[in-house]
């Protein structure tokens, strides 16, 4: 509310005195499409697709006190884009599966107030319009990095902090795991702008790896139950982001990643559609689930899910993982930004969004 009373105001007194309003972040329904752009990837993102783009990866510096940033030329490649689309908001992204130092970083006053001031500079510095952070994950071990008990605790701290250096008009957000699990996400929740859910690598063949809603082949939790537990846990829905796959999980283990560029042209599987879980998958022969993956046709109903739920929109992983056409990043847009508007159903009936 405070955020979205700040943009009426700007606008208002931009049109009363004649000044520029400034730029938005949202479509004018309130929605956002987030982007992460890797830095090991050639792709330019299409800002005509995207509301944010946030830039994969960041990393906590080796001594605990700064940020060190992967292919930082890329980054001022990507941030350049604002020069003709100047409405994209660009992010660097701190983090990601097996990026540790966070735990030590956190610990410690000095530290914390160190690494929250050189966000700041890494962000005048690329010219850009916040920090997502992407800690995998606070107390837990499991990516090979460091951990601690009191990690949690510290992750409250850690974004009291960033709040503070980086202020009120530019961008906090972070990535959350699908379970909701690890952050005191009341605790955090006056601080950050927005939350992205990682609705993805739940689990793996024969189970869905993000499927929509629960069936027999939906394994862990599903998309609508993790929106559920965010909520829950003290983020509203109009802080919510839900996360959407490029790429599949699957092959000869069962545990292998596949972009769906790759899935999307592969021969020997037979398309498969789970009505209940509103998820696809690729089959063999037998009948098998070979690979958990996303199509237009899911996406579509992820948005329109979106839409009905009041989330504040969708982010996918990661952009170039679409085929050259951008069939996926264009279902987004078009179910997202240029679908008829959605019956308001509120979050309280998150199980009626499954007619379709």
């Amino acid at each position: 509310m405070i955020r979205l009373t700040r943009i009426l105001l700007t606008i208002l007194l931009a049109a009363a005195f004649g000044l520029p309003a400034a730029a938005q972040w949202t479509d004018t329904e309130g929605h956002v499409i987030v982007a992460y752009v890797t830095s090991w990837s050639g792709c330019m993102p299409d800002t005509r697709l995207v509301t944010h783009i946030n830039y994969a990866f960041g990393h906590v510096n080796d001594t605990f006190d700064g940020v060190r940033i992967d292919n930082p030329e890329r980054l001022h490649a990507i941030a350049a884009l604002k020069e003709n689309t100047p409405d994209i908001r660009v992010m660097l992204s701190i983090g990601g599966w097996g990026s540790g130092r966070f735990s030590e970083m956190a610990a410690t006053d000095s530290t914390r107030n160190a690494f929250a001031a050189d966000c700041l500079a890494k962000v005048e510095e690329f010219g850009l319009d916040g920090i997502d952070i992407d800690w995998e994950y606070p107390t837990s071990g499991a990516a090979g990095i460091s951990s601690s008990p009191q990690d949690t605790e510290n992750f409250t701290l850690l974004m009291q902090d960033l709040r503070r250096v980086l202020g009120n008009d530019r961008l906090l957000t972070l990535a959350s795991v699908a379970f909701a699990r690890y952050i005191d996400f009341k605790a955090i929740e006056p601080y950050v702008d927005f939350v992205n859910i990682m609705t993805y690598d739940i689990a793996l063949p024969p189970h869905h790896h993000a499927a929509l809603y629960r069936s027999s082949m939906t394994g862990g939790i599903s998309c609508e139950e993790s929106v559920r537990k965010h909520i829950d846990a003290g983020i509203p829905a109009s802080k919510l982001v839900m996360g959407i796959p490029f790429y599949g999980r699957g092959g000869d283990n069962s545990g292998g990643f596949c972009d769906y560029k790759v899935l999307a042209t592969s021969d020997g599987y037979t398309p498969m559609w789970d009505d209940t879980a509103k998820a696809p998958y690729l089959a063999d022969s037998t009948g098998r689930m070979v690979y958990t993956y996303e199509t237009p046709r899911s996406i579509a109903l992820k948005c329109k899910f979106i839409r009905q739920n009041n989330l504040l929109g969708a982010m996918y992983w990661d952009y170039d993982g679409d085929d050259a056409e951008g069939t996926l990043r264009n279902a987004v847009h078009e179910n997202l930004f240029k679908a008829c508007p959605a019956p308001e159903t509120g979050t309280e009936d998150l199980d009626d969004s499954r007619k379709d």
